[in-house]
């Protein structure tokens, strides 16, 4: 074992996390929580890792961004041919984690990925800035390739074909992850951590409290 590593820890002072503090929703604590990682000025604050699991029984974990959520849900978009969406056509039960470290938080969310229609993909396709938009035509990800150079000219090409507005690809799209529980982790003193998890029971949600 790297003895550096095995020295590195950080003592977690930033709070606590009870339950009487808690919202009766979690949308409505990860809104309050998803805001304080915005205005604390961290990079990437709507950044999380997304795991999924193929027929194969093989994990595979990689960032995407969270572009929206509502009551239910929550919204990330992705080329429809790769990784990801192949697993996801297999498995639909996806988590979700939010690493916000430097403040000491951490939201995971396990649930089912369902795609979402087409017309929510074309209003958000329409926001992405035009360079966002060639390379998701340029790129069929997830597959080999053979260099940077293919890739940069396959980028050239789309530019070329489309002098004003990049149409939506029929390849490219978004899901939602429908949560069956989301927990929220606090840091504490002594690895004595917060974590308590709302989780789906019907209608209602139900919190527990987990050991760290």
């Amino acid at each position: 074992m790297d003895e550096e590593l095995s020295r590195m820890r950080r003592r977690y002072t930033a709070g606590r996390l009870l339950e009487r503090d808690l919202a009766a929703d979690p949308f409505d604590e990860f809104r309050t929580w998803l805001h304080d990682a915005v205005t604390s000025g961290m990079t990437e604050p709507n950044a999380m890792v997304l795991s999924t699991v193929g027929a194969d029984g093989r994990p595979s974990s990689r960032t995407v961004l969270l572009k929206g959520f509502d009551d239910d849900a929550f919204v990330f978009f992705t080329n429809l041919t790769s990784r990801k969406a192949a697993q996801i056509s297999q498995n639909p039960h996806v988590s979700l984690c939010f690493p916000w470290i430097t403040m000491e938080r951490q939201v995971l969310v396990c649930g089912l990925a369902t795609p979402v229609p087409a017309e929510v993909s074309r209003a958000y396709w329409v926001t992405r800035p035009r360079d966002s938009q060639v390379s998701a035509w340029a790129s069929r990800q997830s597959s080999v390739i053979g260099t940077r150079d293919e890739l940069e000219c396959a980028a050239a090409e789309v530019a070329r074909r489309y002098p004003d507005e990049v149409p939506l690809p029929d390849f490219w799209g978004g899901y939602r992850v429908e949560p069956e529980t989301i927990e929220f982790w606090q840091g504490g003193p002594a690895r004595l951590h917060d974590r308590l998890r709302y989780r789906r029971e019907s209608a209602a949600w139900v919190v527990e409290r987990l050991a760290p």
